[in-house]
């Protein structure tokens, strides 16, 4: 298998268990909702609180900053 079909394997995966786990949460308490779409290099962040859409913001940036090095490594290798 290929890096990119690893990737989106463990995407899907992840994001099952967060569904399930978020759900076994959300019955007793407040349900909050956050999503995050990245088009190219610029993260779009809806989000139902500032401190979920804060925390979302910092990992989309790590994570566009990631891809950006390794955009610049596959040029170099």
């Amino acid at each position: 298998m290929t890096l990119g079909t690893i990737l989106v394997i463990t995407g899907v995966v992840l994001a099952v268990f967060v569904a399930v786990i978020s759900l076994a949460k959300s019955a007793g308490g407040k349900t909050r909702g956050d999503a995050v779409v990245i088009v190219g290099p610029i993260p779009i962040i809806f989000g139902s609180d500032k401190h979920s859409a804060r925390v979302l913001l910092i990992f989309s940036i790590a994570l566009v900053g990631l891809l950006i090095v390794f955009f610049l490594l596959q040029v170099y290798f």
